[in-house]
């Protein structure tokens, strides 16, 4: 069961406006709350105690729980990872983009609040629930489609040829998780910063060998 708790009743009419402090102290909240307790052990009067705000105000910016959780994985992408990293940038090697974007990409999903939320979704309790594809949709999805729109424009630069923009976008990121990544998640070992830095240059090197106009591209 993935919440027990019933959100009170809704007031009718548009209501006051939403503070938007209000809601950043909740999302702040329930990012500690979901990464210290796991979903079902976080409750909306602890993230609400937390957050120094009523129940109701929690309830009334997100809804549900299944609600605020989207939400915090939502704010946690954008703060890692804003849209505004994957701008073109035409006077930055890509070489260079792709590392930026990478090193960024790793530091938020080595975060503990992020390994913590992969096991959580990993777990048995809530692999048949919404939230997995909240998750998705959330994070990943956006990120995925934020670099997609980063390769179109280096493709109508003619510097790189991909056949399937939506795949390579896809296949970036897990490489850029690979084995490290993995470690990390299943508490095996702490990767050391060389190790991942010299992890990360590598699959950038190994995306622009497939993709970069006049290399790999041809092949296809």
């Amino acid at each position: 069961m993935i919440s027990s708790e019933l959100p009170p009743s809704k007031p009718s009419g548009p209501g006051r406006p939403k503070d938007p402090a209000k809601r950043a102290a909740i999302l702040e909240a329930a990012k500690r709350m979901f990464t210290q307790h796991g979903f079902d052990g976080a409750s909306m009067d602890q993230i609400a105690t937390e957050a120094g705000v009523s129940k109701l105000t929690v309830y009334s910016h997100f809804g549900d729980k299944e609600g605020l959780f989207g939400a915090a994985v939502k704010s946690h992408c954008e703060q890692s990872l804003p849209s505004t990293l994957f701008l073109a940038r035409p006077g930055t090697p890509l070489r260079e983009r792709l590392l930026e974007i990478a090193e960024a990409f790793y530091a938020m999903i080595s975060s503990p609040e992020a390994v913590a939320g992969h096991r959580m979704l990993c777990s048995p309790q809530l692999a048949e629930s919404p939230l997995p594809r909240l998750f998705w949709e959330a994070g990943p999805q956006r990120v995925q489609d934020d670099f997609a729109e980063l390769l179109k424009r280096r493709i109508e630069a003619g510097e790189l040829v991909v056949p399937d923009v939506a795949r390579a976008a896809s296949q970036f990121f897990t490489l850029l998780k690979g084995e490290p990544h993995a470690q990390l998640v299943f508490g095996c070992c702490q990767p050391g910063q060389g190790d991942v830095q010299a992890h990360l240059a590598a699959s950038v090197d190994m995306f622009l060998d497939a993709y970069t106009a006049g290399t790999g591209a041809r092949r296809r």
